[in-house]
């Protein structure tokens, strides 16, 4: 993207950041920061924990399926502060749970509008508009996530020290409704679904050559399964981790703040794979970078099993912060490339869903296996298990992963 083209844009670009950054509320590692305070007040088990965040986020990706694909139907700035109501509302309800129901309740409404429509508004937005700098814009729109990766582990367990965790929720609330409906009407005011990017200062008008998918065409695409097991992989294994951030420090004898700390090594890698990999993904395309996705994950979770130092805390994270840095500009652009952008809401909204899906089973799957007795190395070998296999699946089916192109008119 030349410095012309970013002027031209940058507000979509901004708006995306800033959503992206906001989703944090919603996200696995955000809400595993308060699992012991939570864990504690209302005398759960990890196991307990595990399953009921998985369910609220199973049933939060079941809706995600409706409400994402809406983003299809209304203007961007309608349904960009209904997601900002939606999610400051839940921050101030989650400071109220008092009971395994509310809490089921309230991570389902986090999960739903942090994780996932936040995140699937910026994406879905971004990748619209954008074609020839797409790779670009998303890791530019992704860094915001990762700014919330890097300020927010630290910053929480710090804030927590003095101030009670169902005060911080009351915080968050208010932030989210003071500020975010301001910059998204200024950002997207003028937007529209058939608004694309700008190239020295003026619209493009070719017609996009590849075919848009419908939903359920993508459903009957054999193609489309093979991916979902890679694409997400990075989904299960991190959430897995970071909901139980402290079950892992305890397992290894590591320091209160060592995964704190360790997130911002994750949080910088994770950056700078974001711009190395948006430059890729508009050189070689995503659906040639797809089989290397989940290599520095593989390497990750080796370090994790096989050292027990503290300072390997920040290697193990470090190379999760690269395979989710490519995981962030391939899931969001690699449907836009292959399937159109006519549906892609209803498209992301799909594997959003998935992607939910595969959150819910990690916060389960892990926490009934520390329950169990499971030791975290012998978790990271079933985690390594799953990936060389559907790696495997990548390579053997990665010829027939072609957009349907259109003759042009």
């Amino acid at each position: 993207m030349t410095i012309n083209t970013f002027r031209s844009n940058y507000k979509i670009i901004f708006f995306g950041f800033i959503f992206t950054f906001s989703s944090s509320v919603g996200q696995s590692f955000f809400i595993g920061l308060f699992n012991s305070d939570i864990r504690n007040e209302l005398n759960i088990t990890h196991g307990e924990f595990g399953t009921i965040y998985g369910i609220a986020t199973l049933l939060s990706g079941i809706v995600l399926v409706w409400l994402g694909k809406k983003i299809d139907d209304f203007k961007l700035i309608h349904y960009s502060i209904f997601v900002v109501i939606l999610s400051s509302f839940f921050s101030f309800f989650f400071s109220y749970i008092n009971g395994v129901f509310f809490l089921l309740l309230g991570i389902f409404f986090l999960r739903l509008s942090g994780q996932g429509l936040m995140a699937h508004t910026a994406s879905t937005a971004v990748s619209r508009y954008f074609e020839k700098s797409r790779g670009k814009a998303l890791s530019y729109v992704w860094l915001g996530m990762s700014l919330g990766e890097f300020l927010f582990p630290v910053l929480i367990v710090y804030l927590l020290s003095f101030i009670y965790w169902r005060d911080l929720w009351l915080q968050i609330s208010i932030t989210l409704l003071l500020i975010l409906p301001v910059i998204s009407f200024f950002t997207t005011k003028d937007i529209s679904i058939f608004s694309r990017e700008e190239e020295n200062g003026n619209k493009k008008n070719d017609i996009n050559l590849v075919k848009s998918w419908t939903r359920k065409e993508v459903l009957k695409d054999f193609k489309f399964y093979t991916m979902l097991p890679c694409l997400l992989a990075p989904s299960f294994v991190i959430t897995g981790i970071v909901i139980n951030q402290s079950f892992i420090i305890e397992s290894k004898g590591w320091g209160e703040y060592t995964l704190a700390k360790a997130f911002m090594v994750y949080s910088v890698l994770t950056v700078l794979t974001l711009f190395i990999s948006g430059f890729l993904v508009d050189k070689f395309t995503s659906k040639k970078l797809l089989p290397i996705l989940n290599f520095p994950m593989l390497l990750s979770l080796i370090v994790l099993i096989i050292f027990k130092n503290s300072n390997s805390a920040f290697v193990f994270m470090g190379l999760l912060g690269i395979s989710n840095g490519l995981t962030n500009v391939l899931l969001s652009s690699i449907w836009a490339e292959i399937y159109g952008v006519n549906y892609l809401g209803s498209i992301k909204a799909l594997t959003g869903a998935l992607m939910v899906f595969s959150t819910a089973l990690a916060a389960s799957v892990f926490g009934l296996l520390i329950d169990l007795g499971n030791s975290i190395e012998s978790i990271s070998a079933i985690c390594l298990i799953y990936i060389v296999i559907s790696v495997g699946i990548i390579f053997i089916f990665q010829r027939s992963y072609k957009p349907v192109l259109l003759n042009k008119t």
